[in-house]
């Protein structure tokens, strides 16, 4: 369960853990003042092991995002760009 927190009309300010699926507290549980839920910074990001390398992805590794794709593109195009006459022309026989 997400801990949230919650600010007093007086200012203090308090946590308390609750499912997601609950709607926020309007009031304190303890004073009844009148709260609204603020936005902490939360917890941080633990790092705990050895750490992780390339290695240990199931590829093997990443492939690097410098690398140019396959001038594939290139090819398909052209095809498509030769055949397109060829189909116009065979619509003007046609009507």
């Amino acid at each position: 369960m997400p801990t949230y927190e919650y600010k007093r009309e007086d200012g203090s300010t308090f946590e308390i853990m609750q499912k997601m699926s609950e709607p926020a507290l309007t009031t304190c549980p303890t004073t009844g003042q009148k709260v609204r839920r603020i936005i902490s910074g939360g917890g941080g990001v633990v790092y705990k092991g050895d750490g992780w390398y390339v290695t240990d992805y199931k590829d093997g590794g990443r492939k690097s995002a410098s690398t140019p794709p396959a001038d594939t593109t290139d090819n398909v195009s052209s095809e498509t760009k030769a055949e397109a006459p060829k189909t116009d022309a065979v619509k003007e026989k046609k009507s």
